[in-house]
């Protein structure tokens, strides 16, 4: 790292417009210094080489090439920089292929900013952590492992999102190929607008599709099913 409480930051990202939208969000974060961004594998290539950032924010898809090649070119070359993969692969290949380089997080599009500032701070304070440490004991280490073992699992849902009904909405569909906001909210004993408010938190998060149905009475509804990939 350069000093003692700044990180240096590579974006590399091929949708610019999400690309600037991580550069104004970690701009808002203390003790980041973004230093870049690549929208493409080639680019990628040559800033790491140039500018040797501590993070990376790592896309998977990139019209060039593979972001898990360049995290797997990092280890191989032993760059010192850690990495935050974040993609909307949501396959479990991708995901062990992440663990096996060493990521520090693995966070899913579309992004929510209070997820990401979440991991880069405990980022921070694990980095801090390391800053005036000769050697390290047992606890120190659990500690620090804790960290990065509960930050994926502990994604921050959206506010009037809990997670003891997402998981039995999300269950639905272990039974259901589709539903309808009115079955859901039977289903699992709850109104039609709350049944409907996850239903739709689960298109934002990529793992649910809707189609609009018109019937001969009424108005036109909503009948959710699984994302097919």
């Amino acid at each position: 790292m350069t000093s003692t409480n700044t990180i240096k930051v590579l974006i590399i990202e091929d949708d610019v417009g999400i690309a600037e939208i991580h550069r104004r969000n970690l701009m808002k974060i203390n003790g980041l210094d973004i230093i870049g961004i690549a929208t493409t594998k080639a680019e990628a290539e040559v800033l790491l080489d140039v500018l040797t950032p501590d993070l990376i924010l790592l896309d998977v898809y990139l019209p060039d090439g593979n972001g898990l090649d360049i995290l797997r070119d990092l280890r191989q070359q032993q760059h010192a920089c850690d990495v935050i993969l974040i993609t909307a692969d949501r396959d479990s290949d991708t995901l062990q292929a992440a663990m096996r380089g060493g990521v520090v997080d693995y966070i899913l599009k579309p992004v929510i900013f209070a997820r990401l500032e979440e991991s880069l701070n405990k980022y921070l304070k694990q980095k801090n952590q390391f800053v005036n440490l000769d050697d390290v004991d047992q606890h120190m280490v659990d500690a620090m492992i804790s960290v990065s073992v509960k930050s994926p699992a502990t994604s921050r849902l959206p506010k009037g999102i809990d997670s003891v009904t997402l998981d039995k909405v999300r269950g639905l569909f272990a039974e259901h190929a589709d539903i309808t906001a009115d079955n859901a909210g039977v289903l699992i004993g709850a109104s039609r607008t709350t049944a409907r408010r996850y239903l739709e938190h689960l298109i934002s998060t990529g793992e649910l599709v809707a189609d609009l149905n018109y019937g001969t009475v009424g108005r036109p509804e909503r009948t959710y099913k699984k994302q097919v990939r």
